[in-house]
């Protein structure tokens, strides 16, 4: 008629005048290292605590895991990597063929560089040389002399050729 339990319960003996609704007495309780295996300590529904033999359940399976969505950060990654892949590898098969002419076109840059030298060096010396041999011709110096008196003062001043 009841379906069989899972386990079975069994109480402490007590002294015949102890009453039944108070716990057992202090020298009739159990260390819990003398409880033997498969025994434990429950407490009924009317409060009463009392070993009983209880059956090991199966622990729970695993929960399933759930198939998860991919982020969409990882989905750009995933896209890019080859694009990017792809334009480095355009990139050197590029420079591959453009070598000769980067080695012409920086040979032509150090030339440029030299002329660019020489120009600042041979400029200078040649008008030099050129105002020299023009000695002949007087040249002419202005003083200029300024005075001012006070701080707000009117300035007044002289040129003088030579």
């Amino acid at each position: 008629m009841y379906p069989e339990t899972a386990y079975e319960i069994t109480t402490q003996p007590r002294p015949a005048d102890y009453p039944a609704y108070l716990p057992a007495p202090e020298g009739r309780v159990m260390l819990p290292s003398e409880i033997p295996p498969g025994v434990q300590m429950v407490t009924l529904p009317g409060g009463i605590r009392t070993l009983a033999y209880t059956t090991h359940q199966a622990p729970p399976p695993p929960p399933v895991p759930i198939a998860q969505p991919i982020p969409t950060w990882a989905k750009t990654t995933a896209l890019l990597t080859p694009t990017v892949g792809g334009g480095i590898a355009a990139a050197g098969i590029g420079l591959s063929y453009a070598a000769p002419g980067l080695i012409a076109m920086s040979q032509a840059l150090w030339s440029a560089v030299a002329l660019i030298a020489a120009g600042v060096i041979a400029v200078p010396v040649l008008l030099r040389t050129a105002r020299g041999s023009s000695r002949g011709r007087a040249t002419t110096h202005i003083t200029q002399n300024i005075t001012a008196s006070g701080m707000f003062g009117r300035a007044n001043g002289t040129i003088n050729h030579r």
